[in-house]
């Protein structure tokens, strides 16, 4: 049977030290789905479904990150592709195909398409047809609505909060604060991504409200995607010194509700959204 033609998707490298490996495959351009088969005992063949093509034009490499050995393989999948979304390694507008991204995960295209289910739900990508999935693309209007939501939702609860909570528990987040200032030091977006998330996560966590913490975060996750710059045609991400910036507003922030100073809690919060943190 004649194989048909099928259009040609770009793809990066986003390589995943998985658990027992001792290293990671390096993806040089060329490498076929056989030779990372060879490298890596256990890799299953990306048999890719109708429509989807298994050949990818290399892209740019992905520095290796060890992800926790407790995650499924589809967890797995999914933290090394939201952490190419947040540091803009996955470029808006391009698809990518499940076959080409399991080569360079050294898994077989299943966990990478039920990963990628996860980010259609999620608003990160979208179903092309017989293709893969196009990253959204974004822009400064989107993130502005986001801080809008963001606002309506958290400051009320920030300032009742501040009005109720004690000082030593205010006191008790300052490991968080610091840890997402030391990934800012580092330049890692990814990590202040995640990071900053569960700074987040833990004032709100405060308020008794699961829900809430939930819509929060998925929130959040949203407004840490980079947006297009029209001028350079570009994404925009954060850089060291931006970075650095937003993580030194968690610590001011937790100053200010140690303090209750509700104002200040205010102007902080809401600034902290507009910068998209």
């Amino acid at each position: 049977m004649e194989q048909e033609a099928q259009p040609r998707t770009h793809s990066v490298a986003v390589p995943v030290r998985l658990p027992g490996q001792g290293r990671t495959t390096p993806f040089e351009p060329g490498t076929s789905a056989a030779g990372a088969a060879a490298a890596s005992p256990g890799f299953e063949p990306a048999g890719g479904t109708r429509g989807e093509h298994p050949h990818h034009e290399p892209g740019p490499p992905c520095p290796a990150r060890r992800l926790p050995e407790r995650l499924s393989l589809r967890d797995q999948v999914l933290r090394g592709l939201r952490d190419a979304l947040v540091t803009g390694e996955l470029r808006p507008g391009t698809v990518y195909s499940a076959p080409a991204l399991a080569e360079r995960f050294d898994v077989s295209a299943t966990p990478v398409r039920e990963a990628m289910q996860q980010l259609v739900r999620e608003g990160a990508v979208e179903v092309v047809q017989n293709r893969g999935f196009r990253v959204a693309e974004r822009t400064a209007r989107d993130l502005a609505e986001l801080a809008e939501v963001r606002a309506l939702i958290e400051v009320p609860v920030m300032l009742r909060l501040a009005r109720t909570m004690p000082a030593e528990r205010w006191e008790a987040l300052r490991p968080l604060a610091r840890a997402s200032v030391e990934a800012a030091a580092e330049g890692d977006r990814a990590g202040y991504a995640e990071a900053d998330r569960a700074f987040h996560r833990a004032l709100l966590s405060l308020a008794g409200n699961s829900q809430l913490v939930g819509v929060a975060d998925q929130l959040h996750r949203r407004a840490q995607w980079p947006v297009a710059d029209p001028h350079a045609g570009t994404r925009r991400a954060p850089g060291p010194a931006d970075l650095l910036a937003d993580a030194a507003e968690h610590e001011v922030l937790l100053d200010a509700l140690i303090a209750g100073d509700l104002p200040t809690v205010e102007s902080l919060v809401r600034e902290h959204f507009s910068a998209g943190a």
